[in-house]
């Protein structure tokens, strides 16, 4: 009974953690699209919007690059 409680507690908390997260789309005025996990924060000291891409790597665009950002 032990063994099977670590398991299982682990998978709700991941399960957990995925439902709180905002994937988005960042289309730039390029027409590219980026995939981000959660949605962009602006940092208006830099004038760059940080996101995590699906594939992990951190990423800073510039505002003015960005034509939309949606939620999927």
């Amino acid at each position: 009974m032990k063994q099977l409680l670590l398991p299982t507690l682990l998978l709700g908390t991941l399960a957990t953690l995925a439902g709180c997260s905002t994937p988005s789309v960042i289309t730039l005025n390029d027409g590219r699209e980026i995939h981000a996990v959660d949605a962009p924060k602006f940092d208006s000291d830099s004038g760059f919007y940080e996101l995590q891409q699906l594939d992990g790597k951190r990423t800073r665009v510039n505002r003015d690059q960005i034509r939309t950002i949606t939620d999927l």
